[in-house]
């Protein structure tokens, strides 16, 4: 009977993808670069000393039970910017809570923007996230993460489902941010309080580190100004929370914001396919 049962389980999608990267001759190069399963890295070419990373899960979305993990080193006086080749899309779960674990170091005198493009949250999805990031006293950090509940267009909802993120960012070895979002159970109605989301389908967070902050605060608040967000700074970092009423309506608040706080570089070329 167990040999039957193991024959019938559910195949799972597992990956895990790992890219480190080192200063020579004034550019970001690989250091190491190593795929496992459903997790694939492409580098593509950059017109300046950056390296862009493009994170791909080969699986085409996840479900209950599935694992992902992501790893990017930037070595001392780096550059690194990482994104994904398309919204991830989390599916119903018929059982279990799909993992995705995402850890970045960042050395003295580098520069790490993550910027996944958004996850899509279907109806009875089951998702467990985490972010690790561990900065040198002189590194820089963006990211931004973006949650779409389900596809409006599509006239999707999520009603119910499972969805934990999970943040920690340290400095020099000293926690610098924590933050922990868990939506469960009854989705649509959590979504619909007005501290939550006022009855809004698209949210993100962005958050950026580094000398800069001060300085970008009142930039961003002039992008932000009339739209459903905020945008707070101290102790060296800068963080905006954001809602809307669908993906579009969102990433036209995303793309400038993020634009700013890359002074002036816009998002990478995969976000406008």
């Amino acid at each position: 009977m167990t040999s039957v049962l193991a024959a019938t389980r559910p195949q799972r999608a597992e990956g895990r993808g790992h890219l480190a990267a080192k200063a020579l001759d004034g550019r970001t190069r690989i250091r190491e670069l190593y795929q496992e399963g459903a997790a694939k890295i492409r580098l593509p070419d950059t017109f300046d000393a950056s390296m862009e990373a493009v994170l791909i899960n080969t699986a085409g979305g996840l479900t209950g039970g599935d694992r992902m993990d992501w790893r990017v080193v930037a070595g001392p006086r780096t550059r690194v910017d990482v994104t994904t080749q398309a919204c991830e899309k989390i599916y119903k779960a018929s059982a279990g809570t799909a993992a995705v674990t995402t850890t970045i170091e960042v050395g003295e005198g580098s520069r790490v923007d993550w910027l996944p493009q958004e996850t899509i949250l279907f109806d009875r999805a089951s998702l467990s996230r985490t972010l690790d990031v561990r900065l040198s006293e002189s590194a820089e950090f963006l990211a931004v993460e973006a949650i779409l509940l389900g596809r409006k267009a599509m006239g999707e909802t999520v009603e119910t489902g499972l969805f934990r993120d999970r943040w920690r960012i340290y400095r020099a070895g000293k926690l610098i941010h924590g933050e922990d979002l868990r939506l469960e159970g009854d989705v649509a109605g959590i979504g619909a309080r007005n501290a939550v989301l006022s009855g809004q389908v698209a949210f993100a967070t962005v958050l950026y580190t580094g000398p800069l902050a001060e300085g970008h605060l009142s930039k961003v608040r002039g992008l932000i100004e009339g739209t459903m967000g905020g945008a707070s700074q101290w102790q060296g970092k800068l963080v905006l929370r954001l809602a809307a009423a669908d993906g579009f309506a969102l990433r036209k608040i995303l793309i400038p914001v993020i634009s700013a706080l890359r002074n002036g570089a816009p998002v990478p070329k995969v976000w406008h396919l």
